[in-house]
């Protein structure tokens, strides 16, 4: 490990640093616009310019020198404050002078660094200023290129993380210009990243143009419920509006990036919203009072109370699963079930159906073989852990109909035999593998193929030391916590629909099918007038995910906990206290009175979901030597990326993002 001098402290760096690392881990600040952790070094800003020894006599780019044994590094000399002056000055040359009127005005690192490193003055006179037409990048992102830098960081991410080559730079010198390809708009799951990397106001968010100014805005720490990632966000508020939600950083997680459909679903937790308490009368739903709502569910259950069963969505939090649970306890009823889409398969061993790899740990594979799962559409940033994984040399097999991947991947069909008769091509990449792994989708889980999946952790030797590749990749956010809590009954929707209960509670069900449930009372606590809402007889108004504290498990069986944001509008009621007043409606005692007692309670029946982090399923278990696996996939259970849950089909953002990056073929012209 090198050793060198920063501004004559001497301090031990990592084999293969740079000069600029080297700085911060001596806790010197240095200035940069193109450099970022997680992208390609480009060099272009030349802000970060230091003194180095040996050397020529002259400043250097920090970020692009590799830290070598006996350097001597200033950061704090005349010649340093002086050429990053001049660095500023250049680019404050053609930059506009926008800060009024620009959405990156308060978070602006061009604002920061010209104060704490340009000129105290300006020498600009008359000199005519560089001016860029406006490009189109799609209905999230706002662009005024006028403003751009050219750092390139937009470029470099959808190259290198994204693995979408949409934006790229035209022309040299003064003309360059960074732009999609024939200005079209950047159709990927990923895309508005480039808005949190650009330091400028070139590129910022354009639903949120113009709303509010950071120092307006309350944040709270949240989870994206979007998918089952569980991706780390931070939810800014106004008043009682969620104005935008933005990517918190956790390595182990989601990096720093966030999906399109988790940053900008949030306008539709203000639309479509159910804020009344409604009951069908003659076939319409009418507004009416708790009280009357609570009597209609007494009534129709009378004596007995045990002809009750549940239903989970797929936003669900850990506490409102466990406060169902207790009141159906109380019933007598064990009918609850959080697989709302009808799968069944075997929730004995939790291990057998996590993803035992976890996200980070996914990088590391050198063979992989996906199995029914669209994973750019189920979990988007998975999808991009996978891509460094190519990069790095990994090989990737999938089996079901063809996705466009954003890596070499070889489609091995779509019948599901293969995983009874491996081809050899599979087969000797991943006994070569040191570290292969397998991901299980929901289609291949809806096929019956978690039995004869298991049977290739031997086949395949995919449980080694310090290494477990067998994963399966959920997509709902209340899956993992949902086996954790015991939500489930063994042969899933179509065992309760059997049972014919009088009342059936869907707690933000909304991608079930109602039809079994004719005779039943339906009952739907949720917060959007979706397709459960439309089903319902009784409709108790709820909080959406932003309203309520919540304890949330991702697909890799991690514990994170989600912070109340704003209040939920009109009438709407978390939803543990409509649970509570529905048990004192029905005579029943469910051991609790309030929040800190229901997630005590919880803790104590299952311990790991006190726990932040990676819980501990224990080892898998062994497969069945006589699984067999039979059938197709022909389709994956995602059929549009952008309206997967009730509050993306309630966004306005997300309608325009469906409409027009993924079905714009379809729309006709008036004159067609």
């Amino acid at each position: 490990m090198p050793k060198v001098t920063v501004d004559g402290e001497e301090i031990e760096v990592p084999a293969g640093a740079t000069v600029l690392q080297a700085c911060e881990l001596a806790g010197k600040e240095i200035p940069r616009f193109c450099y970022h952790e997680r992208l390609s070094i480009a060099g272009n800003c030349r802000m970060c310019l230091v003194e180095v020894k040996p050397g020529p006599p002259k400043p250097q780019a920090s970020c692009a020198l590799p830290a070598a044994d006996n350097q001597e590094i200033r950061t704090d000399t005349p010649m340093v404050k002086k050429a990053r002056e001049g660095v500023m000055e250049f680019l404050l040359i053609n930059h506009p002078l926008d800060c009024p009127i620009c959405d990156q005005g308060g978070e602006c690192d061009l604002q920061d660094q010209a104060v704490a490193y340009g000129r105290g003055g300006s020498r600009y006179e008359r000199e005519n200023k560089r001016a860029v037409t406006e490009k189109y990048m799609g209905p999230l992102i706002k662009t005024i290129m006028t403003r751009c830098i050219h750092c390139t960081r937009c470029v470099r991410f959808s190259e290198e993380i994204a693995g979408v080559d949409e934006i790229g730079a035209l022309y040299r010198g003064e003309d360059m210009q960074i732009t999609t390809y024939l200005e079209q708009a950047a159709a990927h799951e990923l895309s508005a990243n480039v808005i949190d990397l650009c330091p400028v106001g070139a590129l910022t968010s354009r639903p949120y143009a113009f709303e509010a100014r950071p120092w307006e805005l309350k944040r709270t720490l949240s989870i994206d419920v979007s998918d089952a990632v569980g991706a780390n966000i931070s939810l800014h508020s106004k008043g009682r509006e969620v104005m935008r939600a933005l990517p918190r950083i956790n390595d182990d997680v989601n990096e720093e990036w966030l999906s399109d459909k988790g940053r900008y679903q949030v306008d539709g937790l203000s639309k479509r919203r159910l804020d009344k308490v409604f009951m069908r009368k003659g076939g319409k739903l009418q507004p009416v009072a708790w009280n009357e709502a609570f009597d209609a569910v007494a009534a129709q259950l009378g004596t007995a109370k045990s002809s009750i069963a549940a239903v989970a969505g797929d936003m669900v939090d850990c506490e409102t699963m466990f406060a169902a649970k207790s009141l159906l306890k109380a019933c007598g009823s064990t009918q609850i079930e959080a697989r709302q889409t009808g799968m069944t398969y075997d929730v004995s061993n939790i291990a057998a159906v996590n993803f035992n790899s976890t996200l980070a740990g996914i990088e590391t594979a050198d063979a992989i073989l996906i199995v029914g799962s669209h994973i750019r559409w189920e979990a988007a940033l998975v999808n991009a852990r996978i891509r460094k994984a190519v990069k790095a040399g990994a090989k990737v097999f999938v089996v079901g109909p063809e996705w466009e991947t954003t890596y070499p991947a070889e489609f091995l069909g779509e019948d599901l035999k293969v995983l009874n008769r491996v081809p050899k091509a599979l087969g000797d990449a991943m006994k070569a593998a040191e570290r292969p792994a397998v991901i299980l989708g929901g289609a291949a889980l809806s096929k019956g193929a978690l039995a004869p999946a298991l049977k290739l952790v031997d086949k395949f030797g995919l449980v080694k030391d310090g290494w477990n590749g067998f994963n399966v990749l959920h997509m709902s956010a209340a899956r993992m916590g949902s086996l954790m809590l015991g939500f489930t009954v063994p042969g899933g929707m179509a065992d309760i629909a059997a049972k014919a209960p009088k009342v059936l509670l869907s707690i933000g069900a909304d991608e079930m099918d109602y039809e079994p449930f004719a005779d039943s009372l339906k009952v739907y606590i949720g917060h959007h007038g979706d397709r459960g809402a439309h089903a319902a007889d009784i409709i108790l108004p709820a909080a959406s995910y932003a309203e309520k504290d919540g304890t949330y498990v991702n697909t890799e069986g991690r514990v994170q906990f989600a912070e109340k944001a704003v209040f939920a509008p009109g009438d709407a009621r978390e939803d543990w206290t409509i649970l509570r007043a529905l048990a004192d409606a029905l005579g029943v005692n469910v051991g609790f009175d309030s929040f800190t007692e229901l997630q005590g309670k919880m803790i104590a029946a299952v311990p790991a979901l006190g726990e932040e982090g990676l819980a501990d399923y224990g080892a898998l278990p062994e497969a069945d030597a006589n699984g067999k696996a039979e059938g197709t996939i022909s389709t994956y259970p995602i059929a549009d990326f952008y309206l997967t849950n009730p509050i993306a089909r309630a966004s306005a953002v997300m309608q325009q993002c469906s409409a027009e990056l993924l079905h714009a073929d379809e729309i006709k012209e008036a004159a067609e």
